[in-house]
């Protein structure tokens, strides 16, 4: 609930844009925040990183970059995906890429004034002056990729691409990143690194076995064993804010390293380097832990970036 603040802190500090997830069974729903970054905030970029389809039908996704778009004029992006947290943490499986593009391609269409059809109807944003944002709504778009079907999507109805990993192909690549600055002196296997980066290696261990190739077999067994009506409960309980008892063993120094731009500040400035000659363009740091704005800062310190 304190995203707001840590975004005005994020634009005060240099950082060009904030992502919000749309994963409503974890986060505070991601229109309303983002309507709260907006109004304290006059420079930094705003969007959902990224909107899932089945969350909402397609008028109400016009409907609300719209309204974004209306209050923070040129500084909308809107990111789309197939759904991972926002899908599995409702026990469902990613959507059809299909769907996804036609979902886009149906938005899109609503935000430039044009009757289109959805669900068997045709449909139109039919708000006058002063009731709504005036049509067109221009702004951009990127799409939530790993695989080529993806990545397929992405270039037909995206600005760009939106992933774990850098992309080739494409000239705007945001790469979500996480991870924490360390102390010259400090383990990766630290209290700290453990609750500001660990919570991204317990995805890993979520992830991989939502995909059916756990990371480690003895933590899939202890899931294994919890109901397998409320196992996608368990799996994602505090995903991406905290590491839970179950996850705590699984997560150490090495894979925090591993799997996260986890290190001093001279190391993470070397980590960002090869992300940006991989092709990354946009790198989206998500912040975990008890203390968002001491990593907002250390990390902006580390990125160089900190006005």
């Amino acid at each position: 609930m304190d995203t707001p603040e840590h975004v005005e802190l994020a634009e005060q500090l240099g950082y060009r844009r904030a992502w919000l997830y749309d994963s409503p069974a974890l986060y505070p729903e991601v229109f309303m925040t983002l309507v709260r970054c907006a109004e304290r905030t006059s420079r930094i970029g705003l969007g959902p990183g990224v909107l899932i389809p089945s969350l909402r039908h397609p008028m109400t996704a016009a409907a609300s970059i719209a309204g974004l778009e209306a209050l923070a004029p040129g500084r909308v992006v809107v990111g789309v995906g197939s759904g991972f947290t926002g899908r599995h943490a409702l026990g469902k499986r990613p959507l059809p890429w299909a769907g996804v593009a036609d979902y886009v391609r149906t938005v899109q269409a609503l935000l430039r004034g044009e009757q289109t059809e959805w669900d068997g109807a045709v449909i139109q944003m039919l708000h006058p002056e002063g009731f709504g944002a005036p049509r067109p709504v221009n702004v951009q778009w990127v799409v939530g990729v790993q695989g080529p079907k993806g990545q397929a999507v992405a270039r037909e109805v995206g600005d760009g691409a939106f992933s774990l990993f850098p992309v080739d192909g494409f000239d705007w690549m945001v790469q979500l990143a996480f991870g924490t600055v360390l102390d010259d002196d400090e383990d990766a296997g630290s209290e700290h690194a453990i609750a500001s980066a660990g919570p991204a290696v317990a995805v890993l261990l979520h992830g991989s076995y939502e995909q059916g190739a756990p990371l480690d077999p003895t933590w899939a067994e202890g899931v294994e064993a919890i109901d397998v009506r409320i196992r996608h409960l368990a799996i994602h309980d505090r995903h991406l804010v905290a590491v839970t008892e179950h996850d705590r063993p699984y997560i150490t120094g090495d894979l925090i390293r591993a799997f996260t731009l986890t290190g001093t500040a001279a190391e993470v400035g070397d980590k960002l380097a090869t992300a940006a000659a991989s092709g990354v363009t946009e790198l989206a740091f998500q912040p975990a832990g008890p203390d968002i704005p001491k990593e907002l800062r250390a990390f902006a310190r580390a990125a160089g970036i900190e006005s």
